[in-house]
């Protein structure tokens, strides 16, 4: 029941507090006048991640690599499956051609390449430094993009002006973004204390925990945020914070993960990269073909999301 307890704590305070932590983090960057385009492609980009990356961080530091790492894969799989494919249920989700173009393009590459270095399950530490050359460059990528191109820099814009409406002094929105951390870290701690703990009394591996209870716990924000933007018909949000955030766990998050260590993976990794890389591909297609992603599409993303869940454990 302890661990249970946590792990539900975890979930719950990592899921409300990340969302203050990208609310504070973003009304900071606007009363110093921060680039849209920097705020839109690290804040929010980073943001949609914040989850991921501190408890794939806290778990690599305490020895628990499945849980890191599971949690990595885990979510890039929740997010195309279970995140779009509940949001397309709900409506068909155009896809712009640039996005498919750029950004999942991006995603694909991202995820390839995380897949390509974790595959004997071992992230060596230059596999790691490869992962977070590969995170500049993407970020690089993705700045550059909406320098140039007019209709990604209006979408950042309008997503930054819905958080950071309103007035809002310096201290009080610095005081948000450093609360919303430090809520982050401390369910993000909890969810991996209780999910180890879990595993342990359930006779599951961490990996399997990782993959499944973790990695849909560390994809609630993109589901809450997916679920509110498809209510306003703002479908590219959704898109956009589902393929960013594909991105960034492959990247930065997964590299982080390997410099603070360098234990080898469960042979259950084998599996589940296959499921994601096949899971994201899915995506890509259903998103390629006629650029959209229709209702029937999303309740097969949905039904694979349950059959990714019976393969994992």
């Amino acid at each position: 029941m302890r661990d249970v307890l946590f792990l539900l704590i975890g979930l719950g305070l990592l899921t409300y507090a990340a969302d203050k932590f990208v609310l504070g983090a973003v009304r900071v960057a606007t009363i110093l006048q921060v680039s849209t385009v920097l705020v839109g492609a690290l804040v929010i980009g980073f943001g949609t991640s914040a989850p991921e990356l501190l408890v794939s961080a806290l778990a690599s530091i305490d020895g628990k690599q499945d849980i890191a790492l599971g949690n990595i894969v885990g979510s890039n799989t929740a997010n195309v499956l279970l995140v779009i494919g509940a949001a397309a249920t709900l409506g068909i989700l155009p896809i712009t051609v640039r996005i498919w173009r750029q950004e999942i393009r991006l995603m694909l590459v991202a995820v390839g390449l995380l897949a390509l270095v974790s595959w004997d399950r071992r992230i060596t530490t230059i596999d790691a430094l490869v992962l977070l050359v590969g995170a500049v460059v993407s970020i690089g990528l993705i700045m550059w993009w909406a320098s140039r191109d007019r209709e990604a820099a209006k979408e950042f814009e309008d997503e930054i002006g819905d958080l950071s409406g309103g007035d809002h002094t310096l201290g009080a929105s610095i005081a948000l973004t450093v609360a919303g951390l430090l809520g982050t870290l401390g369910g993000a701690q909890l969810l991996v204390d209780g999910a180890s703990g879990l595993a342990e009394t359930l006779g599951l591996s961490e990996a399997v925990i990782g993959l499944t209870i973790v990695a849909i716990g560390t994809s609630l924000p993109e589901l809450v945020t997916a679920a509110a933007a498809a209510r306003r018909g703002e479908n590219d949000l959704i898109i956009g914070n589902v393929v960013g955030s594909n991105i960034f766990n492959s990247l930065p998050v997964a590299g982080i993960a390997g410099l603070l260590d360098t234990t080898p993976l469960d042979d259950q990794f084998g599996v589940s990269l296959i499921i994601m890389l096949a899971a994201c591909a899915l995506f890509a297609v259903f998103a390629r073909v006629g650029f959209r992603v229709k209702r029937h599409e999303g309740a097969v993303l949905l039904v694979a999301f349950v059959g990714s869940l019976v393969a994992t454990v």
